[in-house]
This record gives structure tokens, sequence and C-alpha cells, in this order.
């Protein structure tokens, strides 16, 4: 079994001409599941990496991230849809490939110097990427890394990123179709 063979592929969604990759049979079984987080795990186990802290993007990226922040013994920050937290908050508008929106983070998540590594389920354009790093250098965190479970490479959003000067991880690739 692998990670990409447990990904579903709906066509056409949100919008004609989108292939849209779907995690959620992925992480609906019970061994694809514990295969993510268990390989995310051992990469920053074994590399290394200085973070401290692990900020998931709504709303598969809260699956992601919570999940390793308990193995990897982190906390954890959500970032948001607009109007979704309770408390002050901190706005970035970004584009989507279907349109625009906004996230929003709680203004006390970070705190500066904070190491954040990003987490998200997918990285397509990377404009949500962007937008939620914009989030956290705001409040003075650094961004460390940004993992996907998948990338998009023909939409571009890797190199983008790293274009920004961000390090990108990913567990596999769609190409084309």
């Amino acid at each position: 079994m692998t990670i990409k063979s447990k990904i579903r592929t709906v066509p056409d969604y949100p919008k004609k001409g989108i292939m849209f990759r779907d995690i959620t049979t992925l992480i609906k079984d019970p061994v694809g599941f514990r295969l993510v987080i268990d390989t995310i795990t051992q990469r920053y186990i074994h590399e290394n990496y200085d973070f401290n802290v692990i900020v998931g993007i709504e709303s598969r990226g809260f699956i992601i991230g919570g999940a390793l922040a308990y193995t990897l013994g982190k906390g954890f920050v959500p970032i948001r849809k607009k109007g979704k937290l309770p408390a002050e908050v901190v706005s970035q508008e970004y584009q989507l490939e279907y349109g625009t929106d906004k996230i929003e983070v709680h203004k006390d998540a970070i705190k500066k110097g904070d190491r954040v590594l990003l987490i998200d389920d997918l990285l397509a354009t990377g404009g949500t990427a962007l937008a939620a790093a914009a989030l956290i250098e705001k409040l003075g965190g650094i961004v460390v890394e940004m993992a996907f479970i998948v990338d998009l490479p023909d939409v571009g959003g890797k190199k983008k990123l790293k274009d920004k000067g961000y390090k990108v991880y990913a567990l596999t690739e769609f190409e084309g179709d």
C-alpha cells in the first residue's frame, strides 16, 4: 500500500476542470493514516528540525497537525477561516485557484521567535500556505518548514514557496491528470 494509492481523485470539484485530490479516503484507512503520521514524524525526529510549535491550516491541516503535535511532543496552533476564532485575531486574505478567502490566527497563538512547522494536506497554488506564513511572521514567528501530504507540482505552488525562501516537504505528488 502506498499513500498515493489511498487518495481519491474527484473530477470537477470544486469547479469544472479541477481534479480534487481527496485525502479523506487516506485518513479513514487506519494503515494509511498511521503511515502518514509515522512517516512525517520520523522525518522531524531524525532530521533534528528545530521547531517548537506546529501550525495546521483549516481543516485537514488540523487532523495531520494535531496528530503530529502529539507524536512530536509539540504545541498545536490552528489557522482558521474568517470568523471562527473567539479571541483577538490577525487576518490575511489570499487567492485560491477558484476565488479568494481569508484566514485568521489568535494574536497570542505565536510568540516572537517561535519556530514553526506549518502543516496542510495539499499544496496547489501555494496561496493558503503563503497567507499562513504571513500570519505567522506578522506575530514574530519563523517558518522552519512547510509540510504537506500532497504536492501538485504542475500548479506551481512548491516553486512559488521555494522562490520566497521557504523549505517545502511533501509525502507524494500528483502530476498532470
